[in-house]
This record gives structure tokens, sequence and C-alpha cells, in this order.
């Protein structure tokens, strides 16, 4: 078996090895991967975070070890929390930029990491272990007016189940990738007046499907990814746009991750 990291800030993971395929995800800085299929051109990965597969360009792998691809199973990894931030190679003074949220492999206090067999300095701030509600919301916060692009997982664009995934991570939390699969995680909650901030709202469309997710804040407000990521109002239909003047979400299901 094959494994990869990321050594950029954001890998595009398509659904189709094909540049003009659809971008289903980003491998972010520090993620670790298997290669589940390789080709000349793209190679078809496992992430080990979350399990999300999808097809990157070999041009962007960075090969590392199994014990190094095993360090990206963490369910706490040690993130980066600036919007955006720079880290440099340490042999060849390069720079690099990386996302918030980026995970920092093998971090020492001292601002160290590595990257496959490269090392890395960073004097940004990092962050491991869980936090609580209220910091969460206040990671929630970093992301607002970011522009919705589908697969997106960084402030540069990112779709709804990315940012929940996103400002979990911040938060010590680990989630799936996908809305529906986020759904399935905590207890479900029978009404809005039961939910605390940080809780997930779920959407579905009119087969029952479950395709929006969003942050439930204080006071029936939520904050979602759709066109960007929003400020609106919560209510037991869905999501009030109050730009609009209508409901462009309706309710599925409320869930408790953090108990």
């Amino acid at each position: 078996m094959q494994y990869g990291v990321c050594a950029l800030s954001a890998i595009p993971m398509r659904k189709d090895p094909e540049d003009a395929a659809e971008m289903i995800n980003q491998v972010l800085f520090g993620e670790t991967f298997e290669v589940v299929e390789h080709r000349k051109k793209w190679s078809l990965v496992r992430l080990a975070h979350d399990q999300y597969e999808g097809w990157i360009d070999n041009k962007q792998m960075e090969p590392c070890t199994e014990t190094f691809y095993k360090s990206g199973t963490s369910a706490t990894p040690t993130v980066s929390q600036e919007l955006i931030d720079i880290i440099s190679d340490q042999k060849t003074a390069e720079f690099y930029p990386i996302f918030v949220g980026s995970v920092l492999p093998f971090y020492s206090p001292g601002g160290k990491l590595k990257i496959g067999e490269r090392d890395f300095s960073f004097s940004g701030a990092a962050q491991q272990g869980q936090k609580d509600r209220d910091k969460l919301v206040e990671h929630a916060y970093q992301y607002l007016n970011a522009p919705y692009l589908w697969g997106g997982r960084t402030p540069a664009g990112i779709d709804c189940s990315g940012f929940t995934q996103m400002v979990y991570r911040l938060a010590g939390f680990s989630l799936p990738r996908d809305s529906g699969q986020q759904a399935t995680h905590g207890i479900t909650l029978s009404f809005i007046e039961e939910s605390e901030p940080g809780d997930l709202a779920f959407f579905d469309n009119e087969e029952g499907r479950i395709v929006h997710v969003g942050i439930i804040l204080h006071d029936n407000y939520i904050l979602h990814a759709s066109g960007k990521v929003r400020l609106d109002r919560l209510d037991q239909t869905g999501i009030f746009n109050r730009e609009t003047g209508s409901h462009t979400h309706k309710l599925r299901v409320i869930k408790k991750i953090i108990g």
C-alpha cells in the first residue's frame, strides 16, 4: 500500500481522474491518505481522518511512510488557528501558505513539524485538544462571508458540510465530510428550544435526502454556507433568509454533537 500527505495549502479532490471533473473535496496541508488506485497521472486516495475518497493529481502528492500516514488518523490533531498562515521549509527556506484548520504533524512547542521527510518551521497559533461551545462558535464566525464553493474546506471557498467539519475540527472534534454522514452522529433533539449554540441543524430536499447543514447560535440564529457563510434565522420550518424574507431550507433534524 502507498501513502501520501498534502504538502500544499489545499489539493483539489475530484470525482473522476481528469482536470475538468467535479471537485468533491479538498485535501488540506498536513492531511494524510492512502492510495487506493494509482494511474499514470491520477491516484484515487482515501483520507485518513474521515475515509473520504476521490482522485488527486500525482504531481500534487508527497509520499510518506505508513507510520507517518497513521499520524493522520488522530481524532484531535494539532491544527493551525489563523485564517491563513505561513510555514517554511527548513532546508530550502521556501514559504508555503496554509489555511485555518491545517494539520501540523509531529508538532513541537518550538514550532517544528514534519511533512513526509521534510522539516518545517511554523510561528503561528496552534491548538490541540477539545474546546468548549463558546470557542466553537468563535471559530464558526471566522468563516463569516467566506464564499460558497462546492467541495471547498477553506475560507477562500467552502461548502455547508465542509464548514461544519472544519469548525468542529478547530474545536477538537471529528465529523464526517458530508451532511448526510454528519446527521448520523450525535443525539437527536425534538425542538429548537432544546438546542445550544454549536449544535447542528440538518435540512432535506423534496425527496427527503439531507442536503444541507448549519451551526445553531444563540437566539435562534444559524450560521451556514449558502452563497457564502451567512447569518440567518432558524425556526421549526427551516432557515429564514432575512434579505429575501423567505425560507430557503426545510428543517429535518437537530443534533447535539457535543455532550
